[in-house]
Formats: C-alpha cells, structure tokens, sequence
C-alpha cells in the first residue's frame, strides 16, 4: 500500500491529469482568380494600362492578357486571397468608370 511519501505514478490517485497540447490547425485560404471581361467598347491600350497599374504586368505580359481577353472574351489577371482579389476588382472597376469605359472585372473562387 502506498504511503504518504510514496512517489505516485501518472493517473494513481485523486488529483492527477494528463495536460495535452494540441498543435492548432491552419489551413491555406482559398484563393480566387481575378479576370478581366472583353467588351467592343474599351481601348486595347486602357486594358494594357489596368493590367500593367493595378497587376503589376510588364508590357508583354499585359499585351499577351489582353489579346487572350480580345480574342477569347475573357482573361486571368492573376490569383489572390479572397481580400486582395475583391480590392482589386473593385480598384479596376473605379478607375474603368473614371475613365467611362464598361470594363467588366470579376472574381472567381479557384
């Protein structure tokens, strides 16, 4: 029988627990694609100038999106979290309506 100096083991006796850590859980945010929308009415080289603006697109990088836009309908821009996506589509769509074009700018989840 154990004694009142007797070394207890873990869980022997009233008062005893087990502390665990749980190592929290974090996932990757989604991200959403942001693309730019052809239109008959918006400049070849306003859309060059969004994408080169608001994307940090070189010249080529923003002719080559633009021409997939003119030619396809739609065009990537990039991928962001769901934040930095909305900002800039509402930053692209601002400054499109400034300038009174119909440049449609949207999001899509990936």
């Amino acid at each position: 029988m154990a004694g009142p100096n007797t070394p207890r083991r873990n869980g022997d006796g009233p008062g005893t627990s087990v502390i665990t850590r749980t190592k929290p859980q974090t996932k990757r945010p989604s991200l959403y694609r942001v693309l730019l929308l052809n239109d008959d009415y918006t400049p070849m080289e306003f859309v060059v100038h969004v994408l080169q603006r608001f994307f940090n697109k070189t010249t080529d990088e923003a002719n080559r999106i633009m021409l997939h836009v003119h030619h396809h309908g739609v065009g990537e821009c990039g991928v962001f979290t769901y934040e930095v996506a909305e900002t800039k589509v509402t930053q692209v769509m601002d400054f499109a309506r400034k300038h009174q074009h119909p440049l449609q700018c949207v999001m899509e989840k990936k």
